[in-house]
């Protein structure tokens, strides 16, 4: 071997070796050392030589892109001997929809290996980083690798937090108008109904935030907030409804009013019977505590009870009276008819009336 590349390393009679610095893909082929004795002993060894893949680089990408276009970021390795393998990632996550090209170099028998990313931009890869990374068993487990961070310009996305879940009259309310764009959006509008905020004095706008003081009735409706930027605008509403004042009444306890009248009515016969009678009145205990004036209805309730009272007691009075008024005799002589006179019939009578029997008669 004629080469300033290669050595002579150590030479006996059982070993020759040699050393060949600065490798190139030209010294890949068999070499054959041979020892001459009688007979001569030859040894055969084929060399087989890595192209080391290029420093991959991506195509393709020009800053900004809009979002709804179309991108196709190309990455490219050159000199791998056997072919090197690429894989794309995002955000450290691989993607597998790829195309993968791989080109033979007739003259220096290696490769040129490209793969091409096509997606649609979105919103949520701005910022994102693509990287095309290079696997080749020559570069002993540490892989070459490319990146590429996104620009991506989009509409702003508009949204409306309230302050007030529940807002009522004499409170106050903030809107704030979060908007998200790229690039960045311009102050927000505001407008109430489609026109313009009715009431500035109370309705104050600072920045991307409304206050609104002392809310009523005529703060009802439909506020907007709208944002825009140079590649577009975007809007959101929120209603405002107003609701009343809630009051919250202590819990109140209602003692019951009790009123009793009584009528008693004395008869002193033999036997003694009282009549009473009670008429209560029980208040509503719903009705409201404040109420006051006189009870009609209670006083209606006495006096009916005070007229049937008296009325039982005179039905009662006269039905003693009638069972106690005494008995009477009806004595009739027998032939008193046909006595010639009064006296005489009244003689007849008197001796017959001894024995006569007792008729009495009730009234009841």
């Amino acid at each position: 071997l004629r080469d300033n590349r290669i050595e002579l390393v150590r030479a006996s009679w059982h070993e020759l070796s040699i050393s060949v610095s600065d490798v190139s893909l030209s010294d890949e082929g068999q070499y054959t050392c041979s020892l001459f004795t009688m007979p001569v002993k030859t040894s055969k060894a084929f060399l087989t030589v890595l192209g080391v893949p290029e420093k991959p680089q991506i195509t393709g990408f020009t800053s900004p892109v809009m979002e709804g276009e179309r991108m196709q970021l190309t990455c490219k390795t050159s000199g791998s001997k056997p072919a090197a393998d690429i894989r794309w990632f995002k955000n450290d996550k691989e993607v597998k929809d790829v195309k993968y090209l791989k080109e033979e170099d007739a003259v220096r028998k290696t490769f040129t290996v490209s793969s091409t990313l096509d997606f649609l931009a979105d919103r949520s890869d701005d910022g994102a980083v693509v990287s095309c990374r290079v696997d080749h068993e020559s570069l002993n487990s540490t892989p070459q690798i490319a990146m590429q961070v996104l620009e991506i310009h989009y509409t702003p996305l508009v949204k409306i937090i309230s302050s007030n879940s529940w807002p009522e009259e004499g409170q106050s309310i903030i809107l704030t108008c979060e908007s998200k764009g790229k690039p960045v959006p311009e102050p927000v509008l505001w407008t109430k109904d489609g026109g313009e905020l009715p009431d500035p004095e109370r309705m104050v706008v600072n920045g991307r935030v409304l206050s609104i003081s002392f809310l009523n009735k005529t703060d009802n409706g439909t506020y907007r907030c709208e944002a825009k930027n140079p590649i577009g605008r975007n809007s959101t509403e929120y209603v405002l409804i107003v609701h009343d004042v809630f009051n919250t009444l202590l819990p109140t306890t209602v003692i019951p009013s009790l009123t009793t009248a009584t009528v008693t009515t004395n008869v002193a016969l033999t036997a003694s019977t009282t009549t009473s009678a009670a008429a209560t009145s029980i208040r509503d205990p719903n009705a409201l505590t404040g109420q006051t004036g006189p009870d009609h209805a209670l006083i209606g309730g006495i006096v009916a009870v005070v007229v049937f009272v008296t009325l039982c007691s005179i039905i009662l009075l006269g039905r003693y009276l009638a069972r106690h008024k005494g008995t009477y005799l009806t004595n009739e002589a027998k032939g008193a008819e046909d006595a010639p006179d009064a006296d005489t019939a009244i003689i007849n009578a008197e001796g017959s009336q001894v024995n006569a029997e007792e008729k009495k008669e009730y009234f009841i």
